[in-house]
C-alpha cells in the first residue's frame, strides 16, 4: 500500500508539473503576444518564466510533500521521499514549458501564438489520454476535461492581453 501511496505522489506531481507548465507557459506568451510585444521579448519573458516557475513548483513540491508526511506521521521526518517527487515536479514542469515556448523560435508572432495554443491544447488531451490510462478512467473524459479546463485558462490569458495590450 505504501508503495501505491509513493507513486500516486509523483504521479500527482508529473501531472500538476505537465498542465502547470503548459498552462501557465502559453497563457503568459499568449497575453503577451495579444499585447503587441515582440517575438524575442515574448521569447525571452517565457524562458524566463519556464526556468523560474520550473524551480518555484519544485520547491513548492518539496515543501508540500515534507509537510505531508510531517503532518500525516505527526513529527519532522526525513525528505528523502520528498526529493523525487521535487524533482519530477521540475523537470515536468520545465520540458513541458518547451512545447508552447517553441513556435516563437520558427514563426511570427500571430502564427506562433496559434501554434502556441494549439500544440498546448494538443498535449494536454494527450496528458488526459495518459492520466487516464495510467489510472484506468475513461480515457475521453479526462483527455476532453484536461484540455477544457485548461483551454479555458489559456483563453483567460490571451483575453487579458488583449484587453490590457
Amino acid at each position: 500500500m505504501e508503495q501505491t501511496k509513493q507513486k500516486a505522489v509523483y504521479f500527482r506531481n508529473f501531472v500538476f508539473g505537465v498542465e502547470d507548465s503548459l498552462v501557465s507557459t502559453v497563457g503568459l506568451l499568449s497575453g503577451v503576444a495579444t499585447a503587441g510585444v515582440e517575438t524575442k521579448t515574448i521569447f525571452l519573458t517565457g524562458l524566463i518564466l519556464i526556468f523560474v516557475e520550473a524551480f518555484s513548483m519544485g520547491a513548492g513540491s518539496f515543501l508540500s510533500e515534507s509537510s505531508t508526511e510531517d503532518f500525516i506521521e505527526k513529527k519532522e521526518m526525513p525528505a528523502r521521499k520528498s526529493i523525487p517527487a521535487a524533482a519530477i515536479m521540475f523537470f515536468s514542469y520545465l520540458v513541458s514549458g518547451f512545447i508552447p515556448l517553441f513556435p516563437y523560435l520558427i514563426f511570427r508572432t500571430p502564427t506562433a501564438v496559434l501554434f502556441s495554443i494549439g500544440l498546448s491544447l494538443v498535449f494536454l488531451f494527450i496528458l488526459g489520454l495518459a492520466g487516464a490510462e495510467i489510472s484506468k478512467t475513461r480515457r475521453v473524459k479526462s483527455a476532453l476535461r484536461m484540455a477544457l479546463i485548461g483551454g479555458l485558462a489559456i483563453g483567460a490569458g490571451a483575453f487579458l492581453g488583449k484587453v490590457v495590450g
